[in-house]
């Protein structure tokens, strides 16, 4: 027995091949839920790219300081670590997925954009409605940042209806928590130190409006760009990973 577990590529502790399912199946959840970050991150940080390059040359000041972009990393970071613990579809992980690098360039090429629209939407309202200075072009820039970017990961975490595939509750906290504290940073000690200010209240039903129709294009388009190939595109010929 000694030579056997010496010379074992694996040694299994229990007995029969349930074992071999069961991380087969986890390894499968593992590699979803590391899709689920990197279309989450890659499509909001190619918008961002935008939206910061354009606001730059736009702007007479810059768009966000330093402090909170730092912050804003720091909360979006924040929102991430939980998705390890996400619920994947039951879809998912019936067959071997492969990894293709294209599908995420495709669906970051795709959504990244759409995040920019909305960013240059806010520009606007807060620049032409709300007749905004500096301060206050930071703050509701951050708060619409922080929520598009944040909620987007309900849409993005399942290739079905979102309203039909639960999140866990680790990713849910964790998620509307950010969202929660973005949106009153603005109203503490903290946000006046870091330069932010008092968002009127008007601003809030815009944003809900504009968060409301973001999501709803995200989840056009991940239909679209995702849809097939996830689901029910044909398995590819060839060696596959379990």
């Amino acid at each position: 027995t000694d030579v056997a577990r010496d010379a074992a590529g694996i040694i299994l502790l229990d007995p029969g091949l349930r074992v071999l399912h069961a991380g087969i199946l986890a390894g499968r959840k593992a590699f979803g839920n590391v899709m689920k970050y990197l279309l989450m991150s890659t499509s909001s940080n190619f918008g961002n790219m935008f939206s910061m390059a354009g606001a730059s040359l736009l702007l007479p000041f810059l768009p966000m300081l330093p402090s909170q972009i730092l912050l804003n990393n720091f909360l979006y970071d924040l929102a991430q670590l939980t998705i390890p613990s996400d619920n994947v579809d039951a879809e998912w992980v019936r067959r071997p997925r492969h990894w293709d690098i294209g599908l995420i360039r495709r669906f970051m090429l795709y959504v990244g954009p759409v995040s920019s629209v909305f960013d240059f939407l806010t520009f606007f309202v807060l620049l032409r409605v709300f007749q905004a200075g500096e301060a206050l072009f930071h703050t509701g820039w951050f708060v619409e940042s922080l929520a598009t970017q944040t909620l987007v990961l309900f849409v993005i975490r399942t290739m079905r209806n979102p309203w039909r595939s639960r999140p866990s509750v680790p990713l849910a906290l964790t998620t509307l928590g950010v969202v929660l504290t973005a949106l009153a940073v603005p109203f503490t000690a903290v946000g006046k130190w870091m330069g932010f200010v008092p968002l009127p209240g008007f601003f809030f039903v815009i944003l809900f409006g504009m968060t409301a129709a973001y999501l709803l294009l995200v989840e056009v388009v991940k239909r679209r760009v995702l849809g097939r190939e996830t689901l029910g595109g044909p398995a590819r010929t060839g060696p596959a990973p379990v």
